[in-house]
């Protein structure tokens, strides 16, 4: 048997990933000195909440051992856990140790998505249909690898402050960006390790349609799937889904909610829009 395991980087929760064959780790917030499990001791709404109140929020990766533990309930089983990308965590460094500390090491791969959220989300499902379909982990693995440097990342944070706080951008770059009456975008860097400044636009359409031409460029087509992911504003989503909808014949879409580890990176209301080449 070939397991897969992963991380809430991919929006899904411990019960939600077990429902679709997923083992979840789930990443770590910390806010008002107390640290909680994302998904599993605290939703969106209710961190936000607290953020309201002025209480700073950090997050961290999964612990080790509870990486061990997921491993160690499939001790005869082969396991490919796709992690969060490296750099922006340190998830995948702790799935790299827990794999070392296995007894039999060898039965487990670990793989750097070098992406979140939507995209990351779309791996860990397509590993587990290529293992029900019966694939083997090494062609598994030559899947997802392959399919992880088809995925984009865009960024429109309603408060740099969250993303000077978490390294992701440089506080110089914050103050500008705070300071200037424009609709920021970030990207996601092609090797996944850090956020850097993609555009600035005078308005937030004009700000998703660049994003959109910038992808149609590329050779982004109907072969893609695109997700929008908000932190708690769905209107804001939905304004983004109706001009991504206006401008991509064919579109595949999905909206979904972030978790509090990327509240705590983009703030309350940002917006990420990404995109990932389907398996065929």
């Amino acid at each position: 048997m070939i397991k897969i395991i992963s991380d809430s980087s991919t929006l899904y929760s411990v019960d939600e990933g077990q429902a679709n064959n997923i083992d979840i780790s789930p990443l770590i917030v910390t806010i008002n000195d107390k640290t909680y499990m994302e998904y599993e001791e605290i939703n969106s709404e209710e961190f936000i909440e607290i953020i309201n109140k002025g209480h700073v929020p950090k997050s961290s990766q999964p612990s080790i051992g509870g990486v061990l533990e997921l491993q160690n309930k499939y001790k005869d089983d082969e396991i490919i856990n796709i992690s969060m990308a490296d750099g922006l965590s340190g998830t995948y460094n702790s799935a790299c140790m827990a794999k070392n500390m296995d007894s039999n090491p060898d039965r487990i791969e670990v793989i750097n998505s070098q992406t979140l959220c939507g995209p990351h989300r779309y791996l860990v499902d397509l590993a587990v249909k290529l293992v029900e379909d019966g694939l083997t982990k090494s062609e598994i693995v030559n899947v997802i690898n392959k399919l992880k440097d088809t995925s984009r990342s865009f960024l429109i944070p309603h408060d740099f402050d969250f993303l000077v706080r978490g390294g992701r951008i440089s506080s110089l770059l914050g103050k500008v960006g705070s300071v200037i009456s424009l609709v920021p975008v970030m990207t996601l860097s092609r090797d996944g390790k850090a956020m850097e400044k993609f555009t600035a636009k005078r308005t937030y359409k004009k700000a998703i349609k660049k994003i959109v031409d910038h992808l149609k460029e590329i050779g982004v087509n109907s072969d893609y799937k695109y997700y929008i992911s908000h932190g708690c504003n769905i209107g804001l989503a939905k304004e983004a889904e109706a001009i991504l909808r206006e401008m991509v014949e064919n579109i595949d879409l999905e909206i979904k909610k972030l978790g509090p580890a990327f509240i705590t990176q983009g703030g309350p209301s940002c917006l990420a829009i990404q995109v990932i080449k389907k398996y065929k």
